[in-house]
């Protein structure tokens, strides 16, 4: 797919990539671009937000729109929900099969082309729900 819109798998954006992979969180920009200089220290900011863009684009990893929250990103591109912490805004892969036959459903039922959707899951992670029960 790079070669299809005349992009080049650079070196910032093979560490960006390898060092999301290494994660189980879904961070933010600011998050990657600190764990990024390590690695690269003369990178901009600038820098790796476009090139999460490229990578979201090329489908190499997921950008994540939810609600209350900063831009997060996941490097697994594949469908799957997720489950927002309302309290500390952590974010983890919610545990379900996406919906697929409801997606292909609503294809069949409408003139709009589906082109996804958006499903999130809001509560209290495990350290926030803690805190909460024990002042």
């Amino acid at each position: 797919m790079l070669k299809e819109k005349n992009l080049r798998m650079t070196k910032q954006r093979k560490v960006i990539l390898a060092e999301l992979k290494k994660l189980k969180t879904h961070p933010s920009a600011d998050e990657i671009y600190g764990i990024v200089r390590e690695h690269i220290p003369r990178i901009s900011l600038g820098t790796v937000y476009r090139n999460l863009e490229v990578l979201v684009e090329l489908g190499e990893i997921q950008k994540l729109d939810l609600s209350g929250s900063l831009k997060r990103f996941d490097w697994n591109p594949n469908k799957h929900y997720h489950v927002r912490c309302v309290h500390c805004d952590r974010v983890d892969d919610a545990p379900i099969a996406p919906l697929n036959q409801l997606e292909n459903e609503l294809y069949e039922a409408t003139v709009f082309e589906i082109i996804g959707h958006n499903l999130e899951f809001i509560g209290l992670c495990p350290d926030c729900s803690r805190k909460n029960h024990h002042p």
